[in-house]
């Protein structure tokens, strides 16, 4: 959950709530995208998706932050499975479209490329699959030393001993997860480098409001940390990024990194990090192998340790945040996340 209730209609409905976004290369000539959302899902939170809600995974693939192909699945309303096994489980209808042009930016429009139920594996049109249904959180963090390591900061210390003997916080919890494989060449051109974001909205019966954005891990909780901010960030676009947020990181990361002692011009690293993070979108070269790394981002494979990265790019220093992702909940074929806990944690 590398982005989890930071607006206040995430914190009333964390059906609405994007956890983790992953970007990589699927079956030969395809490409997979997932977003997880809704934490502990099945124990404090439900286990189905927002019926009025538009989730959404956009791609930029000419370098100017606005999509130009967009993913769409929206969900029917809850029943339950009868006269199969598990019986009595939630189960909903599902649609995904996939819409270029205007349609892509906003709206419920789009071709029609998979339609079925959650908690099985679709097969739409030309190779389309998509899983949509509750799953294992992969995200991997040392909670207890983040918030140690945090203050520490925050106090005027750099101390990258709080992460010691660490434990993942996110093991054994359940979310839900959308995860779609397409033939690469609905988004672009094979070998194209193309920005991608998620979103989740609100579109019932009033006007389409984003409700949460995800471009980058850890956004707004490390890098864009007023609430009032995280909430107007959630609902823009990565083409605002720039005038709307980038000054702010510019101005807090320097007094980190001389904290640090990282670098002797704080400043100049500090303007090389925004440049980097914004826009806030997930850069990915299609086809290619992913790998979410302190030297660069390219898409994020599941087994990212994605903590540790921007922990070491917000200090410029090597940060260990202790743990790592459970590779054993992690499948070599779609849909990729293994099955969800049997019995999940309850805090």
């Amino acid at each position: 959950m590398s982005h989890h209730f930071d607006t206040v209609i995430a914190r009333e409905d964390p059906r609405l709530n994007i956890l983790d976004f992953y970007l990589f290369r699927g079956q030969s000539g395809t490409t997979v995208m997932a977003m997880t959302v809704n934490p502990n899902a099945g124990t404090k939170a439900p286990d189905t998706f927002h019926e009025e809600g538009l989730y959404a995974f956009r791609f930029d693939v000419n370098d100017d932050a606005h999509e130009e192909v967009t993913f769409k699945i929206r969900f029917g309303e809850v029943g339950h499975t009868e006269g199969e096994e598990p019986e009595g489980r939630h189960v909903q209808t599902l649609e995904v479209r996939r819409a270029t042009g205007r349609d892509a930016a906003e709206g419920t429009e789009g071709e029609v490329i998979a339609s079925g139920t959650t908690g099985r594996i679709v097969a739409g049109d030309s190779g389309v699959r998509i899983f949509a249904g509750l799953a294992p959180d992969l995200f991997a963090a040392n909670r207890t030393g983040t918030v140690a390591f945090q203050e520490a900061l925050a106090a005027g210390k750099f101390a990258p001993d709080s992460f010691r003997d660490g434990a993942n916080y996110f093991q054994d919890r359940n979310v839900t997860a959308i995860v779609i494989e397409v033939p690469t060449q609905s988004i672009g051109d094979p070998a194209a480098t193309v920005r991608a974001w998620v979103t989740v909205s609100l579109c019932g019966h009033a006007p389409e409001v984003q409700v949460s954005r995800w471009g980058l891990p850890m956004m707004t909780h490390m890098f864009i940390t007023d609430p009032a901010m995280k909430d107007d960030y959630n609902r823009s676009l990565p083409s605002a990024d720039v005038p709307r947020f980038s000054q702010i990181v510019a101005d807090a990361l320097p007094r980190i990194i001389q904290l640090a002692g990282s670098t002797d011009d704080p400043a100049a690293y500090a303007q090389r990090v925004v440049e980097r993070l914004f826009p806030t979108t997930l850069p990915y070269v299609l086809g290619s192998a992913a790998s979410f790394g302190f030297a660069g981002f390219n898409g994020r494979a599941m087994t990212d340790n994605v903590m540790n990265v921007m922990l070491s790019l917000q200090t410029n220093a090597p940060i260990d945040n202790g743990v790592t992702v459970a590779r054993t909940n992690i499948l070599d074929e779609f849909p990729y996340f293994g099955a969800p806990y049997a019995d999940p944690i309850v805090d």
